[in-house]
């Protein structure tokens, strides 16, 4: 029940905040692509014209990361004012999530920097409620507690090699999404120490965040790719549905597969993304069972119907592994995925097919990282 509470409050918020206008406070300069497309009577069309219609696209930064957010629309001012609501939006979440903003701004730096969090938001509520679920279902693979592990690495990692066993051991004791209790709008930590990290959500929240604003601006075809984390609605030109490639781990040139997310979403974890260091190569998806890099697959594409859990969902199906994590992708209503194993198996969820394009590689409208 609480749950549905918190959504349906969400949902009346972004309704707001669309009504009121919106205030982009970044300072990026709003350059925008524009294409026009008419239409030729493609009978794919259904729901919608996109005659006359523009294609406009806008990228900016944020969640260190690029953010690229395209619509249709036949009305460009309209489409422009969309996408700069939903950027703010996600600056927004940006600041609000990160463990790393000044307490001024982030309220999960202000949870980690006391211990409790009184009057949380919204967002914050919903979405450490969301993680806890994820964690759960997942039997603690994902943890968004994990944060002091990630630091013992990088703080030992910057002065020169690994954390020893035992110092990982003891800050393993930290590492518990059992000890986190939402109360009266407030969020609590039950061992002092506790910090949390969202990187693992907070950017599929974020895309989430953006489509619904950008619905209550009237969108009804666009596409959110935040650093290869991806949703889609709608279509693109003529009715043709969107185009996703899914990269090949190992070689950004070449691709695994082509993908059409047909109102869905798609996450992909993996070992190859980031470092703590280039020396050690150690993964930045830690396994917050055993405090060390979770290697044994080289990547993770799960197909969610919101970005939000298909980001967490595949972080814990790469801490997982193979047969686990299939397991776990297997036993969810309305979820697919693809792993690329250790040794460059391509194993594929039994719907998974129901997204892919069987044809010959077709110009993709973007793709995963």
């Amino acid at each position: 029940m609480k749950k549905r509470i918190l959504t349906v409050l969400l949902a009346i918020s972004i309704a707001l905040v669309a009504l009121s206008g919106c205030v982009n406070d970044e300072s990026y300069d709003h350059n925008y692509s524009h294409n026009q497309d008419y239409d030729d009577g493609d009978s794919r069309s259904q729901n919608h014209s996109h005659s006359h219609s523009h294609r406009i696209e806008g990228t900016r930064v944020a969640m260190n990361t690029d953010v690229a957010i395209t619509v249709m629309h036949q009305n460009a001012s309209v489409g422009e004012s969309a996408i700069d609501c939903a950027f703010a939006e996600v600056y927004r979440i940006a600041h609000l999530m990160s463990h790393t903003e000044g307490v001024e701004l982030s309220e999960v730096a202000r949870l980690n920097k006391n211990g409790f969090l009184p009057n949380a938001s919204l967002d914050l509520q919903y979405l450490v409620d969301k993680s806890i679920e994820h964690s759960r279902f997942s039997n603690g693979s994902f943890d968004i507690t994990v944060l002091p592990i990630i630091n013992l690495w990088k703080e030992r990692m910057r002065a020169g090699s690994p954390p020893t066993d035992d110092e990982i051991n003891e800050t393993l004791k930290l590492v518990n999404y059992r000890n986190i209790s939402i109360e009266n709008n407030s969020i609590y930590f039950s061992q002092k120490g506790m910090e949390i990290t969202l990187g693992g959500i907070a950017k599929g929240y974020a895309i989430d965040r953006a489509i619904a604003v950008l619905e209550e601006h009237g969108i009804k075809d666009a596409l959110v790719n935040a650093g290869g984390d991806i949703r889609a609605i709608g279509n693109k030109e003529k009715g043709a549905p969107w185009v996703i490639a899914l990269r090949n781990p190992e070689n950004k040139t070449e691709y695994l597969t082509i993908i059409h997310p047909d109102n869905m979403s798609v996450a992909t974890s993996g070992n190859y993304e980031r470092y703590f260091s280039e020396e050690a190569r150690a993964s930045h998806i830690i396994d917050p069972a055993t405090g060390y890099a979770a290697c044994e697959l080289l990547s993770v594409t799960v197909v969610a119907e919101t970005a939000t859990d298909a980001d967490a969902l595949a972080t814990a199906v790469f801490v997982l592994g193979e047969a686990r994590g299939m397991d776990l992708i297997e036993r969810l209503d309305g979820v697919e995925g693809l792993i690329v194993t250790g040794d460059r198996q391509v194993l594929r969820s039994s719907g998974f097919a129901s997204f892919e394009d069987g044809r010959a590689l077709p110009d993709a409208d973007t793709n995963t990282t």
